[in-house]
């Protein structure tokens, strides 16, 4: 059995049809989800031109690919659609699983009594549950033509076609007693705003449904197997205050046991709902683990909790602790500009986080309104030559006298050496652009004969350790609420999302396949570019 860092598997899902080293590949944004004729840019440097190029990727099913010329093929996309998008459940492994009326109802505040000797306390006349036919609509905007901005088409002629997801909230029927569950939650990968707040509302739903035995784990994975930390005792007394500060109570880390050993110490311990809070490497371990227990037979609700600073989940409006980055981002940014305002040729760096997906520092460099050349992952660039950035830098200290440049972390690793190291959750170790570009911006100018004042700026762990915002906290709370009702209603191997600005469960196979990236077609992406006025660096 593999380590969780490792534990990513396959899906029945749509592959690309290109080679990973090919540029376009990193711009098939939402393909994987039925969007199999795109057309967008691919940011290729031809006699330093912007080129575009029509894309076609493969829709496939279990077995094979669309077939545009079938004149059934839109019901059969929507059937492959559905099935690939209905969540587990546990009478899918146990058909005779007894549901229970409901202990979750907001008529009735007293506490559950221990013996739940009247029964399960229901009201059949509260209207706050959710039908398990809800759904809500994955994609909301009818793309007329794919030479649209940003769009999302399943055919040549941008057919729409309607996906729905799972809505999210409290059912009325229950399957698992109260008084029976042991529950636990883990922390896993690095700090992010909000993870205390999303442990602090899943211990408290969990004591409204009725629950008494809830754990933490410590340490992400880790404390599945190492005997010298013991499993923290959660109460709503314990959590009460934890979402004022940063950080996890739990603490986090990478990496972990084999899926066979966490699934066998959650059964000597006697958990059976077990909630994951982590990014795309945790939640593959999360659903190696869902599928262990049903491969056990194992009457466990594995549900995940999206948790990742860069915004980087598929299908999602955002994670937690994105929209507290953006705004923390600020504080860096802004004296960035003051530093290089104040001096003569000054030039500030800022450096964002952002592996593979740059969304931190678009939103950043838009909300800041300061950041003159703006550096993501997802768009390719050049240092040097007459179109590279040294050169647009020299044209703003001649212009303007001074400039901000908003980088993110995985930005131009091609201009950089790769150190071929990887971290415990299997991660390739970035080189420093950041570092890369105050260097080769010095030695640029200094070549010139032109005095300039560069100022270099990380903030990263500032960001991370920090507490979330408003934004955040509603985020948070209201996904840890959703988590614990999807287990209770029975679901396992499902995470949590915001989707068109409804709460909504996925199988967390849909969501893990690749990083979400910034499309640089969008809408999004072009305000960006309109709010820094950079050219293309190619």
């Amino acid at each position: 059995m593999e380590i969780l860092s490792h534990a990513i598997t396959g899906s029945a899902s749509a592959k690309l049809s290109l080679p990973r080293n090919d540029n376009v590949h990193r711009r098939l944004v939402g393909c994987r989800h039925g969007f199999s004729y795109l057309n967008l840019r691919t940011l290729r440097s031809q006699r330093g031109r912007r080129i575009f190029s029509k894309v076609q990727c493969s829709q496939q099913s279990s077995n094979n690919s669309i077939d545009f010329t079938d004149p059934d093929w839109k019901s059969k996309f929507q059937q492959d659609f559905e099935r690939r998008f209905n969540i587990p459940h546990i009478t899918d492994i146990f058909p005779d699983a007894q549901s229970f009326p409901s202990t979750f109802c907001l008529k009735m505040r007293t506490p559950v009594n221990e013996d739940f000797a009247e029964g399960y306390p229901s009201d059949e006349e509260w209207h706050g549950y959710i039908n398990n036919n809800d759904r809500v609509l994955l994609k909301v905007i009818n793309y007329s033509s794919h030479k649209s901005a940003g769009a999302e088409c399943i055919d040549p002629n941008c057919t729409w076609v309607e996906q729905w997801v799972h809505r999210a909230g409290p059912r009325e029927k229950i399957y698992f007693k109260p008084e029976e569950v042991k529950a636990a939650i883990v922390t896993c990968g690095g700090l992010c705003p909000g993870l205390n707040d999303v442990i602090r509302q899943i211990v408290i739903t969990l004591e409204i449904y009725g629950v008494k035995n809830i754990v933490g784990i410590p340490f992400g994975y880790r404390g599945f197997s190492d005997k010298d930390l013991d499993e923290v005792p959660l109460s709503r007394k314990v959590v009460q205050n934890i979402h004022l500060s940063g950080g996890s109570l739990l603490g986090v880390s990478r990496g972990g046991p084999s899926v066979s050993d966490i699934v066998t110490n959650m059964e000597e311990r006697g958990i059976n709902m077990l909630f994951v809070l982590g990014g795309n490497g945790t939640h593959a371990g999360a659903n190696a683990i869902h599928n262990e227990c049903r491969k056990r037979k194992l009457k466990v609700a594995v549900v995940g909790v999206p948790k990742t600073i860069d915004n980087d989940i598929l299908l999602m409006d955002k994670t937690f602790g994105f929209d507290t980055a953006v705004e923390e981002a600020q504080r860096a940014i802004n004296p960035a500009y003051i530093e290089a305002h104040s001096a003569y040729h000054g030039i500030g760096i800022v450096k964002l986080m952002g592996r593979s997906s740059g969304f931190i520092a678009m939103q950043s460099s838009l909300a800041s309104g300061q950041v003159d050349i703006c550096l993501i992952p997802e768009v390719p660039f050049r240092l040097h030559g007459p179109h590279g950035v040294l050169r647009h830098l020299k044209y703003l200290i001649e212009t303007k006298g001074s400039a901000v440049v908003c980088v993110a972390e995985g930005a131009g690793q091609n201009l950089i050496e790769k150190t071929n190291a990887t971290d415990a959750s299997g991660n390739i170790v970035l080189g420093d652009i950041g570092v890369h570009i105050q260097q080769e911006t010095k030695k640029y100018f200094k070549e010139l004969g032109i005095p300039a004042d560069v100022k270099y700026i990380d903030p990263t762990y500032m960001i991370r350790a920090c507490r979330a915002n408003a934004s955040d906290g509603i985020l948070c709370t209201v996904l840890g609420q959703n988590a614990v009702h999807g287990a209770f209603a029975g679901y396992g191997g499902i995470t949590v999302g915001i989707c068109n600005t409804h709460y909504v469960y996925f199988p967390i196979p849909e969501v893990i396949s690749h990083p979400r990236e910034v499309d640089p077609n969008s809408r999004m992406w072009h305000r960006c570019l309109t709010s820094t006025g950079q050219p293309d660096f190619i």
